[in-house]
């Protein structure tokens, strides 16, 4: 019989059975989808922290500060991990001066954490929890699945696009939730991109590169003409409301002098040629250009409410983007967030004892 369990194959899942194999655990991992990695898989690749605390909880005020301070204190610590695993670094920084943090491979971080994880079993959803043994819930929380997302971020839910895999339809919350288990703050919030609109044609290794990450630099509209103006350097607020417009729809215009604008590595004029070439609707409108854009969702940000050990009911733990309540009110790694967490619900699910959130 083994001695962990844990659901879902993506960065939280596999940190947490590879943390549990290095204590000499017997763990099965079981995966929903046909491929381990998850959303981590089709990311960036960066895990970061902000370099100060204070930026971290002015940034998402509402998360839990037990669970942030969490993430700041280990994260480095868990960088280093990762790469004595074989996890491969592409670049040592973020390219933001506010954060701190790495670029991985996600093909070869997977690889690395799967093989300390000790495999994979894919195409096996947990269906329901075992009676003997404890449980780490990794399965991605609920942004693949449209009843959710209309019940509790948006009724825009249908036109939302989905830049992740289909798999996290909230299978983790349910069990938890019929465990005992409650939920955490930040329901209705996610983490997502604007991405070119239809006809777009937007295919996973696209999620990265198609991102319209400028609104900063442009004038954004609904439908209707109303405006909302960015409030955040993520540009979470942004891609927040135009979910819930009319269709999940918005407008960028840039004007000319716009164009030049770096952010990150990219150009505004870059992005803009992007979504050109995928097909969307780009329109010249006397020297600004137009470029439509739908809301597109990779996480939620809410889900099971855990404390300082991953704790979420009795025998049961979470973390990941099942673990809510984190980034509330603003935006920070959910890579991040995984690794620590994962790692830290392993620790208690095989220490025992109570677990209360």
């Amino acid at each position: 019989m083994a001695d962990l369990v844990v659901a879902g194959a993506g960065m939280a899942g596999l940190c947490a059975a590879a943390e549990a194999r290095a204590r000499g655990a017997d763990v099965v991992v079981v995966e929903k989808g046909d491929r381990a990695g998850g959303a981590m898989l089709l990311s960036s690749g960066v895990v970061w922290r902000h370099r100060r605390f204070a930026d971290f909880r002015a940034e998402c005020p509402g998360g839990q500060p037990e669970l942030q301070r969490l993430v700041f204190d280990r994260l480095d610590e868990g960088l280093a991990w990762l790469e004595a695993l074989g996890a491969p670094v592409t670049e040592r920084g973020t390219g933001n001066e506010r954060t701190t943090g790495v670029r991985f491979d996600t093909a070869g971080l997977t690889a690395a954490l799967v093989r300390a994880a000790g495999g994979v079993r894919c195409g096996a959803p947990l269906r329901e929890l075992p009676a003997d043994v404890p449980v780490v819930l990794g399965t991605g929380g609920f942004a693949a699945s449209r009843a959710l997302v209309r019940e509790h971020v948006t009724p825009e839910a249908d036109a939302l696009l989905l830049r992740s895999t289909p798999w996290s339809e909230g299978d983790g919350l349910r069990l938890a939730l019929a465990a005992g288990a409650s939920t955490s703050a930040g329901m209705d919030e996610f983490y997502g991109r604007a991405m070119p609109a239809p006809p777009a044609r937007i295919e996973q290794r696209d999620f990265v590169g198609l991102a319209q990450l400028y609104a900063r630099h442009a004038t954004v509209t609904n439908v209707r003409g109303e405006r909302h103006v960015a409030t955040t350097w993520s540009e979470i607020d942004v891609v927040q409301w135009i979910a819930r417009q009319p269709g999940a729809r918005g407008f960028y215009r840039v004007e000319p002098d716009a164009m030049g604008a770096r952010v990150r590595d990219r150009t505004v004029a870059d992005m803009v040629a992007a979504a050109t070439r995928a097909g969307a609707p780009v329109r010249r409108d006397g020297d600004d250009v137009v470029v439509e854009v739908r809301a597109a969702i990779t996480t939620t940000l809410g889900g099971i409410r855990v404390d300082g050990r991953g704790a979420a009911a009795p025998g049961l733990w979470a973390a990941g983007a099942d673990a809510g309540g984190l980034a509330t009110g603003g935006y920070a790694s959910g890579l991040a967030a995984a690794l620590v967490l994962g790692r830290v619900a392993a620790a208690a699910a095989l220490a025992g004892g109570a677990a209360a959130a």
